[in-house]
């Protein structure tokens, strides 16, 4: 193994995800391609595990194939018996079908570090025992603590109390019983470190009941992604009016409507939404008839950068508890404030940052907004105070550094533990 304290030498990493692009729905699988290809760019071996059978479970379409780094092996695993085999992880807790072919790649592949991601439908809590290497967990979401992932408890508010059995079925889901047992907290033991995003991540795994130790490693931009091309401006090129953006998926619990009903109050300035998902049909019918109200679908992101760069600010309006919130970081990077719900770990990227507002309900959104229109001066202010965090904390350098030197860190402690 050649984990020193600086891990300078290339290593061999794997990845097991149940997502990865172009089998993926966005979220963590767009983080593990960028963690993958920043390391891959630097030299490193990195292995790929993921499922197409659970993307193809979770309703998506047989995507176009992509291009990967030359450093990067992709394994896409795909059962005989289809969506047969994530249905019998997720009720196992176990690899099941996927077992053997898991197996093979990793004791073929002389891996220095396993690093699990999502592994909800790839291999449940079982898998964690699988390999030798230094082994690490990325806790995207709350999939330790949640059945959903979510804590969205009934699928309409912020879950402060466990009802897992019928808030499962109420999201049409069969309850998973291996969660009655002590298989996670056995299998927990196998790791060297768990990762969480945010500060507020790890709070509310405590406060949940996972008593476990994590470290806090920020997610970041790569760093092509994060490189502004201008000074941006607050007015839209299209219609000369000053507009504050919304980017994401549509559904309920990302608290679009709110801003929607705010802006149906303001007409002074255009609210535009980059995105799609489950609750776009509702939100068109909100926003029909307002001509300050545009709903702009889904866009790639280098088409989505632009809009950062020209917004007044980004609003970002969850209602549910945000694990970390890559948008605000995105927008950071573009030198543009943001506007946040006090929810999750929204208020601790503001504060790490003095990068943007934090409000509390639609008449202090409205507050928000009116101040940064009034104030072009206090609009830039933030935003270059955004951007300087962005360099600080976010970036694809920043979080590579802290990410080495933890592995290297617990090769350390694994070399003078060895008999």
């Amino acid at each position: 193994m050649k984990l020193g304290a600086a891990a300078l030498t290339p290593l061999r990493f794997c990845m097991v995800t149940t997502f990865y692009p172009p089998y993926h729905f966005g979220g963590d699988g767009i983080f593990v391609q960028r963690l993958a290809e920043a390391l891959a760019r630097r030299g490193h071996h990195v292995t790929v595990i993921h499922c197409a059978d659970a993307y193809r479970l979770g309703g998506g379409v047989e995507p176009a194939a992509i291009t990967h780094h030359p450093n990067i092996e992709v394994h896409t695993l795909a059962s005989p018996l289809g969506m047969l085999s994530p249905l019998l992880t997720h009720q196992l807790g176990v690899p099941g079908l996927k077992r053997g072919a898991i197996r093979r790649i990793l004791s073929a592949g002389d891996f220095d570090v396993i690093h699990f991601h999502n592994i909800s439908l790839v291999g449940g809590p079982g898998i964690l025992a699988y390999g030798d290497a230094v082994k690490l967990y990325t806790a995207h979401e709350y999939w330790l603590v949640c059945p959903l992932s979510t804590l969205w408890k009934f699928q309409r508010r912020n879950c402060e109390a466990r009802s897992c059995v019928t808030c499962t079925l109420n999201a049409r889901r069969p309850p998973q019983w291996w969660r009655y047992t002590q298989l996670l907290e056995r299998n927990l033991g196998h790791l060297d470190a768990i990762i969480s995003p945010s500060e507020f991540l790890i709070h509310k795994h405590h406060e949940m009941g996972l008593q476990a130790k994590f470290t806090h490693l920020p997610n970041f931009l790569p760093d092509a992604a994060g490189a502004p091309s201008g000074a941006g401006t607050t007015h839209s090129g299209e219609t000369g009016r000053p507009f504050f953006l919304v980017v994401g998926r549509l559904e309920k619990s990302k608290g679009v409507h709110r801003a929607i009903e705010v802006f149906q109050q303001a007409d002074h300035a255009d609210l535009l939404i980059i995105g799609t998902g489950q609750y776009e049909a509702e939100l068109r019918a909100m926003a029909s008839g307002y001509a300050n109200i545009h709903l702009l679908g889904a866009m790639p992101y280098t088409q989505v950068v632009d809009f950062y760069r020209r917004a007044v600010a980004v609003i970002v309006p969850s209602i549910w508890d945000e694990p970390f919130g890559l948008i605000v970081i995105e927008a950071y990077s573009q030198r543009t404030p943001v506007i946040v719900n006090n929810a999750g770990a929204l208020p601790e990227l503001v504060a790490a940052s003095g990068g943007g507002i934090v409000y509390d309900d639609t008449n202090g959104l409205q507050r928000a907004v009116a101040s940064l229109l009034q104030s072009p001066q206090r609009r830039n202010e933030l935003g270059e105070q955004g951007y300087a965090a962005y360099r600080r904390l976010w970036t694809e350098e920043q979080h590579l550094q802290r990410y080495l030197e933890l592995i290297g860190e617990i090769g350390t402690r694994r070399q003078a533990a060895a008999p």
